[in-house]
């Protein structure tokens, strides 16, 4: 029953006389997929924080960092074998709307399944399974630390104690959506600039399949360095990831056609830059009390998605893109130069919470 109105829909839209119909459903799918992706960090982010102590925090949320690649490796396949199963059950012998069930419902359906698999086997804290806190468990107690931290807070006191108030979550926030700036327009306009630089599209679409790929190692690198090298810091090893971004976005730009130095300029960029965008969550977390870490994730990653996403990678290199591509290229690497700024100024406070342990 659920099903009729959105396929219907998608239905209706198919047709090429309904492309004002197309486009205004693909933009409510997308504000939804948007909405209820961004309901997902939050609460990850304070499980996490409840679960894993400061110390191993980075690692072990590199790990978890990694589903943003394995699912968006996966997409092209599900898609495929999503048509395959279960088009012929809800379009019959109408083979052109296969799609729709292997792009939509497919895929929301196997979310949906992991949704509540997640639903029955996470528990909130380990306090609600007799357990100490993890502070306590691994006598790991970062400054910011009291008995407090695990007490449930009013919405008022999250909002204008912890988090409002907390300029260095600003920084973060702020640096986050140059991140995410830097994220996205290298991912979703690799293809427009490789065909822009004369490369077909099937090369193109190996680079982007690269470019997720290689962000898998470079994350767990990055999780382990901040937590064994940097001892819990999160700045430095971001700064120092965002700058390697950097020198692999101006490879990039002066690939002209070469495949080879593409493909490198993009390995080189999805190995580095999903570092940062795990651990700037990371450093979220940190940097506020335990009961209020949902709230501090979520500023962090409306500042990622919103700012960083939609209006500077889609919208403002949407419109620069038209003028200039190479113009693109310096709104990259300026966003870097950007991100490691506000990274910089979290870096003093962050050294005093470390040290003071």
């Amino acid at each position: 029953m659920f099903m009729v109105v959105p396929i219907a829909g998608l239905d209706i839209a198919n047709c090429p006389e309904n492309k004002t119909w197309a486009i205004l459903l693909m933009g409510v799918l997308n504000f939804l997929v948007g909405w209820f992706n961004g309901m997902g960090w939050p609460p990850c982010g304070r499980v996490m924080t409840h679960w894993f102590s400061q110390n191993e925090r980075g690692t072990w949320m590199s790990f978890w960092n990694c589903a943003h690649n394995v699912g968006g490796g996966l997409v092209g396949p599900m898609a495929t074998y999503g048509a395959m199963w279960f088009g012929s059950w809800f379009y019959g012998n109408n083979e052109n709307l296969y799609f729709l069930a292997g792009t939509f419902i497919f895929p929301a359906a196997v979310a949906l399944l992991v949704a509540l698999v997640a639903y029955c086997l996470l528990r909130d804290n380990p306090q609600s399974c007799g357990l100490p806190s993890i502070e306590k468990w691994r006598n790991d107690f970062p400054k910011n630390y009291s008995e407090k931290s695990e007490q449930v807070l009013s919405t008022k006191e999250i909002l204008f104690k912890y988090v409002f108030n907390n300029k260095m979550l600003w920084f973060v926030a702020i640096a986050n959506a140059f991140v995410y700036m830097v994220r996205y327009g290298a991912l979703d306009w690799a293809p427009a600039i490789l065909t822009d630089k004369g490369i077909d599209l099937k090369s193109a679409g190996w680079a982007y399949f690269a470019f997720e790929y290689a962000a898998i190692p470079g994350t767990i690198i990055c999780g382990w360095i901040s937590d064994k090298v940097f001892r819990g810091m999160r700045a430095l090893p971001t700064i120092i990831f965002m700058a390697l971004v950097a020198i692999f976005i101006v490879i990039y730009w002066q690939a002209g056609d070469n495949m080879t130095l593409n493909l490198i300029g993009l390995v080189g960029i999805g190995f580095f830059i999903y570092g940062p965008v795990m651990l700037i969550g990371v450093q979220a977390l940190d940097l506020a009390p335990k009961n209020a870490a949902g709230t501090a994730a979520g500023l962090t990653g409306f500042f990622g998605y919103f700012f960083g996403t939609a209006v500077l990678a889609n919208t403002l290199m949407g419109y620069v893109s038209e003028v200039s591509m190479d113009a693109t290229f310096i709104m990259l690497i300026a966003a870097c130069g950007l991100s490691i700024l506000f990274m910089a100024f979290t870096y003093g406070e962050e050294r005093n919470l470390i040290s003071k342990k």
